[in-house]
């Protein structure tokens, strides 16, 4: 089996290569040097070239405030680059897993999101993203939706190394603890996508690691993981003033993975200790 991979230079991209080279399986990691997605002739080339049995699209512009002001770009690259591969995928008779978000939804109340509930996006990039899971909806059969939520991985800028950066000159912060959802070890999400890759079990699934949180709660469980002695307040996200909507309700059920097979992620704990063993180097 062959299997392109999108965002390979991202934390997910990076890790989902890995993990399907460990199994065996061959990989073919592109970023936008390779293949740039917002330009169709270059997907339609590499994807041509490569032959895949099927794309893993992890690549997406994920500046959800800068989003707010680069509407255009943002839309070029989770929208329309989402349907440049998917069209190209329909002609190969390739497979797609498409990464999205909780942002796709409202972001209200305190219910847990079920695959196929309303879409409400609040920020530009919730809408984009949305945008491209219609585009894979419409253009294919074969394919998964996986949205996921608050992901760290070693290979790039996430919510845990922004914490500890922080910490090096900060004894006090102010994190948000009006949102709640769970992290997303890109680790544990790599080993589903390839489970899931193997599979013809089509649909849309969410997938985090296990259990709830406030950003408020993860900051702090980060500082005590790693033996760091800091203050954190918590603040309402409007005394933070974000300038694009962050959805207050995150959270999502991950039924759908039991019901078909696939194991779920493990607990946002364990795999916060798991990772900071290793950038922590411990």
């Amino acid at each position: 089996m062959r299997v392109l991979v999108t965002g390979v230079k991202g934390q997910l991209g990076y890790d989902v290569v890995n993990e399907l080279e460990n199994r065996g399986i061959e990989a073919v990691g592109v970023d936008i040097g390779e293949m740039d997605i917002t330009d169709a002739d270059s997907v339609r080339r590499v994807l041509r070239e490569n032959a895949p049995d099927a794309v893993i699209h992890c690549a997406a512009y994920t500046a959800v405030d800068a989003a707010e002001e680069n509407e255009e770009l943002c839309r070029r690259v989770n929208a329309e680059g989402t349907r440049n591969i998917a069209r190209v995928c329909k002609e190969l008779d390739s497979k797609m897993i498409y990464i999205s978000t909780d942002y796709v939804f409202s972001g209200q109340g305190e219910k847990f999101w079920e695959p196929e509930d309303e879409k409400a996006p609040q920020s530009v990039y919730g809408q984009t993203k949305y945008e491209g899971e219609l585009a894979v909806q419409e253009l294919l059969e074969k394919y998964f939706i996986v949205r996921i939520a608050w992901v760290f991985g070693v290979n790039g800028k996430n919510f845990v190394r922004t914490m500890l950066k922080l910490s090096e000159n900060h004894d006090t912060i102010t994190v948000v603890n009006d949102q709640f959802g769970s992290p997303t070890y890109t680790y544990d999400l790599a080993k589903l996508l390839a489970d899931m890759v193997q599979t013809e079990k089509y649909g849309v699934y969410h997938a985090t690691n296990e259990g709830i949180c406030s950003w408020y709660d993860f900051a702090c469980a980060i500082f005590r993981e790693a033996g760091i002695d800091m203050t954190v307040k918590p603040v309402s996200s409007a005394e933070y003033g974000a300038k694009a909507n962050r959805p207050a309700n995150s959270r999502m059920s991950k039924d759908k993975l039991t019901e078909n097979g696939f194991a779920r992620l493990p607990a946002w704990q364990d795999a916060l200790k798991r990772y900071l063993d290793i950038i922590l180097e411990r």
